[in-house]
């Protein structure tokens, strides 16, 4: 039998008495928060002993709680928006102002932060929950969606697409191994002259067997595909753009194939590249057929083809190159004295964002040389963007006309565009590279041996004009300008409205300098005569003046350097011997900003000092730029007033421009001899172009009058005499 110890059993009954007699402890967190009787805040209130408490008389049940008066509160909240965590001196100041002890501010403010916590809590809990509803219910949505879904083609459900899909894969997997074996065997029947596809051009315009070695790469079977999807008739490709995801993916592949030839051909040397005689390198077509025979494409017999290399280090940021030739309106601004027009059609691809890899937009452009008696050449061409490695950047033009059978627009650009590499201190690598295949237009006598030789729309020009542009970029952000020459404007913002302006009055002249009319021109007169005179009218415009403008424009060869003839153009001192608007007066030059280490490179604030005293003084401003393959000078009459706001740092936008000017290029004919005028490029004479712009009705709604057009070409006229009377004389 068990027995039990008597006495610890009785121990443990006193113990457990005495435990349920004992009033029960608060916790920590009770003693912190307490019980707010009035339902006040328990964070604003702590629990102090009362005289019940220190009386051994009084009951020990009755407790009672110290409140915070209501200055107290508003005091300590105002503080703890400031302050959440006060230190040590900051609770023993708050105790000695509000009268409270340093353990009831400590509290307070553990209770405060603690309450502000739980309410933020809550508060995100329920905005995650909130969101949380609304996926799931569009999860549902999109579930119930997919259920009923069904294929738009073979009306089956989404669902039961899997195996179908697999099986086809397979099937074009299988197909586009044949299509190689037929390509590798395809060269061995390769079409002899005179046959179907020789003659594809000819007036019934037959449409040649499908040759998948001269399509595009392995896609060549394509070829036919497209044609029937876009149409085999011969509207503008722009007409009928990427329609769906099938053609874009052709698109993306044939960019990918043309993106490789270019990066070939960007670091091919001999033999591929031959030297040129206009000082750029000339691709080599035997070694070019050899190296790619598949290509983005067959070539059309009977085409002219324009193929050219040219290398430059220029002095801008290699990424924002990348930015400037992926925005339309940057790469028109930046090469005004070649693109007459351009536009975006359609964005196949973004790229990834802020940094364009991978971008493709179809874009059309209108390229055009500084004279009325070039036709320009429009293209339609898709532009891919491509990072090569973390220092480079490859942009590649193809056109895509090769793909409809029988059609071929004037101008064809096979894989052209540049390759970007990263230079230290901002300097920035060029290759660029001009592939083009064209119909031989009809050009004037005079520019042939300029167009001919690959000046006119080459490589050479490319990299020229954009090198001076670098430079004159880098110019209107210089801040270390020298105090030393007279006049140079030092005015940061002066300097940059001024460049503004200049920039505009530019593209305002080249506009209207070449046979693009499509630049809200209206033709009167046509290039086959001495002087093409052109009309529009001008209607709240701010960068025009309101009324009907004529711009008249001619071309001539002179028999000296085309440096000599711009020295002599732009210098103030031998202004008053062809410019007319000058009357005979002094040029003196009042501002000046430098845009490149040429001394040619500048813009020029010009005031004309008329020697009758009667009327006043004339202001001008001009800007004169010349590079290897060319040279402009252009200048307009501006109002001083405005002008003054302008070099203050001024809004130039609302300036009123007419330009005039000068296009001059370095190549032409040599001096007629016995058997007659001689042609080749370098022969130490010039093409100048002369443009003229004047208004001649204040009054949009007046009609033109043929006397107005008269007084034009005779003005013309009247300044060419002039230029042709110093240059002969050997005034110059």
């Amino acid at each position: 039998m068990y027995q039990y110890n008597t006495n610890s059993w009785n121990s443990q009954q006193q113990q457990q008495q005495s435990i349920l007699e004992k009033p029960p402890q608060r916790t920590f967190l009770e003693n912190e928060l307490g019980r707010n009787i009035d339902g006040e805040s328990s964070s604003n209130e702590r629990r102090v002993p009362s005289s019940s408490d220190r009386d051994p008389n009084k009951q020990s049940g009755k407790k009672r709680y110290h409140r915070h008066t209501h200055e107290q509160i508003m005091e300590m909240e105002c503080f703890f928006k400031e302050c959440p965590h006060p230190d040590d001196r900051q609770r023993r100041e708050l105790s000695r102002e509000l009268g409270l002890d340093i353990l009831q501010v400590k509290f307070w403010f553990q209770n405060k932060r603690t309450q502000v916590k739980s309410q933020h809590d809550r508060h995100e809990n329920n905005l995650l929950k909130a969101e949380n509803d609304k996926l799931r219910a569009e999860n549902t949505r999109y579930k119930e969606a997919l259920s009923h879904a069904s294929c738009p083609n073979c009306g089956g459900l989404s669902g039961e697409m899997s195996f179908d899909e697999q099986q086809l894969r397979t099937e074009n997997m299988r197909l586009r191994e044949e299509i190689e074996k037929m390509s590798a065997m395809i060269p061995r029947f390769a079409v002899k002259p005179g046959s179907l596809y020789h003659n594809m051009s000819s007036q019934n315009q037959m449409i040649p067997p499908p040759s998948l070695d001269q399509g595009v790469g392995n896609y060549g079977a394509h070829t036919v595909i497209i044609g029937e999807m876009l149409g085999a008739n011969n509207e503008p490709l722009g007409a009928l753009p990427i329609a769906n995801d099938f053609e874009k993916d052709i698109v993306m592949e044939i960019g990918s194939v043309a993106m490789k030839e270019f990066t070939n051909l960007a670091e091919a040397g001999n033999p591929l590249w031959l030297p040129g005689s206009c000082g750029c390198e000339i691709l080599n077509q035997d070694e070019y057929l050899r190296s790619f025979p598949k290509g983005i494409g067959p070539t059309p017999l009977d085409v002219k083809i324009e193929a050219s290399r040219q290398s430059a280090v220029v002095i801008m940021d290699y990424n924002k190159l990348v930015e400037i030739f992926m925005d339309v309106n940057q790469w028109a601004n930046m090469f005004c004295g070649i693109i007459s027009r351009a536009a975006i059609h359609q964005v196949l691809e973004v790229g990834q964002t802020e940094i364009l890899d991978g971008a493709c937009q179809v874009m059309s452009a209108e390229f055009q040389v500084p004279s009325p008696l070039v036709p320009v050449r429009d293209d339609y061409f898709v532009r891919f963007c491509k990072r090569k490695n973390l220092e480079s950047w490859t942009i590649v033009d193809f056109s895509m006309d090769q793909l409809r059978p029988g059609s071929f627009t004037k101008s064809r650009r096979r894989p052209s565009g540049c390759l970007i590499t990263e230079l230290p201190n901002g300097y920035s690598k060029i290759v660029w590279i001009e592939h083009i295949e064209l119909e031989d237009n009809e050009v004037h006598d005079l520019y042939k041996s300029y167009v001919n030789s690959g000046l006119a729309f080459g490589a050479k020009r490319w990299v020229a004009s954009l090198d001076r542009q670098c430079e004159r970029l880098a110019s209107s952000m210089a801040t270390n300008i020298p105090h030393k020459s007279i006049g140079v404007l030092t005015n940061s913002g002066g300097r940059r409205s001024m460049m503004r302006l200049a920039e505009r009055m530019m593209l305002s002249f080249c506009t209207a300098v070449g046979a693009s009319t499509a630049n809200a021109w209206t033709l009167i007169t046509d290039a086959s005569e001495d002087v093409r005179v052109m009309t529009r009218k001008s209607v709240d415009d701010p960068g025009r003046p309101s009324g009907i403008v004529l711009s008249a424009s001619t071309s001539l060869w002179l028999p000296i350097p085309s440096r000599t003839v711009f020295d002599f153009l732009r210098s103030e001192n031998s202004r008053n011997q062809w410019d007319i608007l000058s009357n005979g007066g002094q040029v003196e030059e009042l501002a000046h900003i430098a845009n490149g280490h040429d001394t040619g490179n500048c813009v020029s604030l010009l005031r004309v000092n008329t020697p009758n005293f009667g009327q006043s003084n004339m202001t001008m401003l001009q800007e004169t730029c010349t590079d290897a393959t060319g040279s402009f000078v252009v200048y307009a009459p501006v109002d001083l007033i405005s002008m003054n706001a302008v070099l203050r740092g001024g809004n130039p936008d609302c300036v009123a421009l007419l330009p005039s000017g000068f296009a001059v290029l370095p190549d032409g004919p040599e001096p007629m001899n016995n058997e007659g005028p001689i042609r080749e490029v370098g022969s130490g004479g010039c093409l100048l172009t002369v443009a003229f712009q004047i208004l001649v009705d204040s009054v949009p709604t007046s009609k033109l009058s043929a006397t107005s057009v008269t007084t034009v070409s005779s003005l013309i006229k009247c300044i060419v005499e002039r230029i042709q009377a110093v240059v002969c004389s050997g005034g110059t």
